[in-house]
């Protein structure tokens, strides 16, 4: 998952109003052998949960993405636990070991960098491996940037889907929304915020300008959600520039009501004048859920309409 980091100087609590001392569950030898998926905080280093701290004690081993990023948050809360790197250069490599140890009846915690681990880190394969081999697997729940944004946006949340990062280069990007047009629900993405103009763009365009929220900075200080339509976020960071800090963009579900003539002469029009017309044609396609031989053969009457002005 994408590295929200908080220190002292930047989150809204400061470090003299952590807990002393959070109350286990239970005793530390309580913690049966397995692997225990525990979520660390995405900013603010003091939405550690209570239980995620006596586990993350008690364990005999920590698989973490940065021994350094998670040796911080230890020493905070005094875990002195030993800790092993596990990331995605390493995972093939060290996977095996992690398998064996909790053969052996290890307990092990495996943490990302920030929020839930197998949210866009290398977990999900580990996890497999020890489900494969009939071995106990658990977690520890708590922060998520996609949960905190999608309920922070406004936007409904009974249905979504987190997308993760969109493609970097521009027409998979546009490919990738493309497939995504007609989902009934929400969608959560991460971006890059030095791509975020231009990713707003292609949304608007592709997904149809639908409501939006660009929420950034999560938990920490200066934590900001900008709502709006697809259009006007992409015009205003456009304007502005990127911004500072992590992304997580939240786009409402398309419109049940099915998209009139003039509507659709307009995104039309809209796509015409960046892409061409086969691209055109594709997006407003999958953006209305109207047949592509239709939009392809409305698009060709628009465009030999300007040519005889």
């Amino acid at each position: 998952m994408p590295r929200l980091r908080g220190g002292a100087s930047n989150e809204r609590t400061e470090a003299r109003a952590q807990p002393t001392e959070p109350p286990p569950p239970g005793q530390p030898d309580a913690v049966a052998p397995g692997l225990y998926i525990v979520a660390t905080p995405i900013g603010n280093a003091l939405d550690l949960s209570f239980r995620a701290v006596a586990v993350l004690r008690a364990c005999d081993l920590v698989a973490c993405e940065d021994t350094r990023v998670t040796g911080k948050l230890f020493a905070r809360y005094g875990i002195a636990t030993r800790r092993f790197a596990y990331h995605e250069h390493n995972a093939d490599r060290v996977r095996p070991v992690l398998l064996e140890k909790l053969r052996a009846g290890a307990r092990i915690a495996l943490v990302s960098d920030a929020g839930t681990p197998l949210v866009s880190d290398p977990g999900y394969r580990l996890v497999r491996a020890v489900i494969e081999e009939g071995l106990p697997v658990t977690v520890v729940p708590g922060p998520s940037a996609p949960l905190a944004a999608l309920v922070l946006s406004g936007l409904p949340p009974d249905r979504f889907l987190f997308a993760g990062f969109l493609p970097t280069k521009r027409g998979a990007r546009r490919a990738e929304l493309g497939s995504l047009a007609t989902v009934p629900s929400s969608l959560v993405f991460f971006e890059a915020p030095h791509r975020l103009p231009e990713s707003l763009s292609d949304m608007a365009e592709v997904l149809g300008d639908r409501p939006a929220a660009v929420a950034r900075e999560l938990t920490k200080m200066f934590e900001e959600v900008r709502r709006g339509s697809l259009a006007s976020l992409a015009a205003h960071y456009a304007s502005a520039g990127p911004p500072k800090g992590e992304v997580v963009v939240v786009v409402g579900p398309p419109s049940a009501e099915p998209l009139g003539e003039a509507d659709l002469d307009e995104r039309l029009r809209a796509a015409l004048a960046r892409m061409s017309l086969r691209d055109a044609a594709n997006a407003v396609a999958e953006a209305s859920g109207r047949p592509r031989r239709e939009v392809y053969a409305r698009a060709l009457e628009l465009l030999e309409q300007d040519k005889r002005r």
